[in-house]
């Protein structure tokens, strides 16, 4: 049926195909024949020779090469060519035929008339398999050739035939292919390498094969890297010796190390440069010990050894300078690398001068790292250490006139200036050269201002005002000083210690109200908190000096200090303002005094003035009332060491039911778990003072107290507690209001045994106490107009019903039976 399909469609290549599929088990020369016939009549049918080629290698296959059979096939090949020329998929199978017949010549024509039959954008294929094709030859010069015919096509793969070239030994093609795409900006790596990378590969290929690399100009080469690559020189550097070492140009690579430590200005470059010289220099010594242990010794082995250990060893003595010399071109305005580099010639003044000389000129003081002035200052004091003052003198002077970035720069120069004059015992000269300083220019200038050279506005440098006034003290004249310390004052440039030196001047030569004068004019310049020395100090000097003969005119000062001073500095004042009083004044003027204290000075200092009030208002009247207001109004932790120190001195007066209720009342505040030491103190207490029933007493309120703390009603009331206390303003400025109206009622009406017989209840806070205290006001102000019902002052107070509760049997424990 298939013949009969056939004869009928000869030219179908579908029926030629299942044909082919249905005679694929019959013998070789029979299927060979149809394809034969098939191709007779479809000579341009893909499909038929694909499948045909395919089978004739498949009948060849592992056999050996020299068969005729291979023959045959190639000659199958070459006539499926005659159609299928344009088909690269016959020429990668053919030339891969070839190949594995081990025919080189042929396997290569056929290669080039493949590449030449097809189209270029097919040669991408063939060139793989092309190329792999010739590497794997012996013949070097055949694959060379091959990859530049290749290298035209696709110059981006040179990578590829540099490492060829490399691996096959032609290190000088090598060198020149990577030259070139080292100097085509346009290449792009394709195993990722950057410029720098490629550079170095070219610096390591020509410095370590100087013998073979003869068609590129290595020097030319690696110092055009080192313009190029400013960052990496010193392996660039490193790279360039070594091609002169390898070339055996020992005193040419010596030579370019020096240029290479003299030019380099990073550390890490220097380092490299520096080790890869000492080793170089080693090297030499060694292999010249070497030598001449082989050949023998003569006399100029020997000098020649003793040169080159000489050479190393100043090599390694110079390091120090020539790292210094790398910072300094790395950064010429270096102050504190040029003083090291002065220390580093210790002992040759002629170095020192010539580097200190160098310096001074160098550095710009605008662009200085460091004190620039300081270079100038140890000029000069090299040459007042070598006594030449007159060349001290010159520098000094040229330093003066140098435009420094800052005025203490130009003030600390003629300070040292003075200074030198001042260790030679020139005191006069010290004096004119500090006057010199201190003058005024023709052009006033203002401190800071920085467009105005610093030798313009130095005479409003405090530095120099105050070495000056220093020398005045001690050489000049009391009139002399007095001016330096006025026109300090006058160009507003004064501190609180000036103003002070100035008054403690004036009174040690007995001019009193002068130095009081001095203090009134400091207070003038400063504010608080700088004003707060001169104050102290003035007060007390006053204080000292009159004492009680000129009281009205020390309130005066004092109620002038106080205004406006901060609370962080109104205790001192304050307790010195109180003592004045006390000891020359009234002592209800110390007590006023105590009270605006307490309100005056910081929260954290409220403490500490209200013992010092009640330590003074009890002994002056034993009024127990104020203490107890005090109590209301201190912290929780405050009011508990109160309530302790106020029961102890009722116990000790003998008043132990007053220290009970104390007792009592601070309990409220005091948890069991956290402050057990009061609970000791009271346990002792009534140990001491007590009975059972009182001890009793004191457990059950314990465990009241305890119990109160262990609720969680307790904690949402202070919470609310703590809330209406924010909305309305702290408790602590609420109680203070409270004791300044307490105080004033006390003082309006004539309470006296009342207060000396308080009842425990007045210590218990409740809400009524605002409502009592607006009562007491009411009959403390007669003058008072009463607009309401006259019914309403007959009716009585209402009592408060307090409810009573059944206390429950665990509470009292093992104590109930008893």
């Amino acid at each position: 049926d298939r013949k009969k399909e056939i004869i009928r469609n000869p030219y179908s290549v579908k029926c030629w195909m299942r044909y082919i599929e249905f005679k694929q088990n019959a013998p070789k020369s029979i299927l060979n024949m149809i394809y034969e016939r098939a191709l007779k009549e479809l000579p341009g049918s893909y499909k038929l020779w694909y499948s045909y080629l395919r089978e004739r290698r498949k009948q060849v296959k592992g056999k050996c090469i020299t068969e005729p059979g291979y023959e045959e096939v190639n000659n199958c090949h070459e006539r499926a060519l005659v159609f299928m020329h344009k088909m690269p998929r016959i020429w990668l199978d053919y030339c891969q035929f070839l190949v594995s017949q081990c025919k080189i010549t042929r396997s290569r024509r056929t290669f080039d008339r493949a590449l030449r039959a097809l189209p270029v954008t097919q040669h991408p294929r063939i060139w793989p398999l092309y190329l792999r094709f010739v590497r794997n030859l012996p013949l070097p010069e055949t694959a060379i050739r091959v990859y530049r015919r290749y290298l035209k096509l696709s110059p981006e793969n040179a990578e590829e035939y540099i490492d060829y070239l490399r691996s096959v030994g032609r290190l000088d093609e090598a060198a020149v292919r990577l030259a070139a795409i080292v100097n085509d900006e346009s290449f792009v790596s394709k195993e990722g390498k950057s410029n720098y990378q490629l550079w170095h590969e070219l610096c390591d290929l020509i410095s370590q094969n100087p013998d073979k690399v003869t068609s590129l100009n290595v020097g030319a080469i690696i110092r055009g890297g080192l313009t190029r690559f400013t960052d990496q020189l010193g392996k660039l550097w490193c790279s360039l010796a070594d091609y002169y070492i390898r070339s055996g140009h020992f005193e040419k690579a010596r030579d370019v190390y020096e240029e290479a430590i003299l030019t380099v200005v990073t550390v890490r470059d220097f380092t490299q440069v520096f080790d890869s010289y000492a080793q170089f220099e080693e090297s030499m010594i060694a292999a010249k010990m070497e030598t001449t242990a082989e050949m023998g010794q003569d006399e100029d082995d020997d000098i020649d050894l003793e040169l080159r250990l000489a050479r190393f060893e100043q090599l390694i003595a110079r390091r120090p300078l020539l790292l210094n010399s790398v910072l300094l071109r790395q950064n010429p305005h270096n102050v504190h690398e040029w003083h090291k580099r002065v220390k580093l010639y210790e002992g040759n003044p002629r170095q020192i001068i010539n580097t200190y000389t160098e310096a001074v000129q160098t550095v710009d003081p605008m662009k200085a790292t460091g004190k620039p002035h300081s270079l100038w200052v140890s000029f000069a004091k090299f040459y007042e250490e070598n006594e030449q003052l007159d060349d001290a003198r010159t520098i000094f002077e040229k330093a003066t006139k140098v435009n420094y970035k800052q005025v203490d720069d130009l003030a600390a120069v003629w300070c040292e200036y003075g200074e030198m004059e001042l260790r030679h015992e020139n005191y006069e000269q010290a004096l004119r050269i500090l006057r010199k300083a201190t003058a005024i220019p023709s052009k006033k200038a203002e401190y800071f201002d920085a467009s105005e050279p610093v030798q313009n506005r130095v005479y409003k440098s405090l530095k120099v005002w105050s070495m000056l006034a220093d020398l005045e003290e001690s050489l000049g004249t009391f009139q002399s000083t007095k001016a330096v310390y006025d026109r300090i004052i006058d160009l507003r440039i004064a501190t609180p210690q000036i103003v002070i030196n100035y008054a403690m001047f004036l009174e040690e030569h007995n001019y009193f109200e002068e130095s009081f004068k001095a203090y009134e004019r400091g207070i003038a310049l400063f504010r608080w908190p700088n004003v707060y020395d001169i104050w102290n100090t003035y007060l007390t000097k006053f204080i000292d000096r009159y004492g009680g003969k000129k009281l009205e005119r020390a309130r005066d000062l004092f109620e002038q200090a106080l205004d406006g001073c901060p609370a962080k500095f109104a205790k001192t004042i304050y307790l010195l303002y109180a003592k004045l009083e006390e000891e020359y004044g009234l002592a209800r003027h110390a007590m006023a005094v105590y009270e605006r204290a307490t309100q005056a000075v910081e929260t954290e200092e409220r403490h500490h003035m209200f013992n010092i009030y009640i330590k003074r208002k009890a002994i002056e009247v034993y009024e127990y009332t104020y203490i107890i207001l005090f109590i209301q109004v201190l912290p929780d932790e405050h009011a508990r060491d109160m309530c302790l120190r106020f029961s102890d001195m009722e116990s000790k007066l003998g008043e132990i039911d007053r220290a009970r209720a104390i007792y009592s009342y601070c309990s409220q505040i005091c948890d069991p778990r956290v402050t057990a030491n009061f609970w000791q103190t009271w346990k002792e207490f009534e140990i001491r003072h007590g009975n059972e029933d009182t001890i009793r007493e004191m457990l059950r309120i314990k465990r009241s107290v305890q119990a109160t703390y262990n609720t969680q009603v307790n904690f949402m009331s202070s919470q609310m507690l703590k809330a209406t206390t924010s909305a309305t303003g702290t408790g602590e400025e609420i109680s203070l209001q409270n004791v300044h109206v307490w105080i004033y009622l006390f003082k309006k009406s004539d309470m006296t045994d009342t207060l000396k017989s308080y009842s425990p209840c007045v210590l218990y806070r409740s809400d009524t106490s605002r409502s009592e205290l607006a009562e007491l006001s009411k009959q403390a102000n007669p003058d008072e107009i009463d607009i309401d019902d006259d019914d309403d002052e007959d009716q009585e107070p209402d009592e408060v019903q307090l409810e009573q509760k059944s206390v429950p049997t665990a509470v009292f424990g093992g104590l109930k039976d008893e």
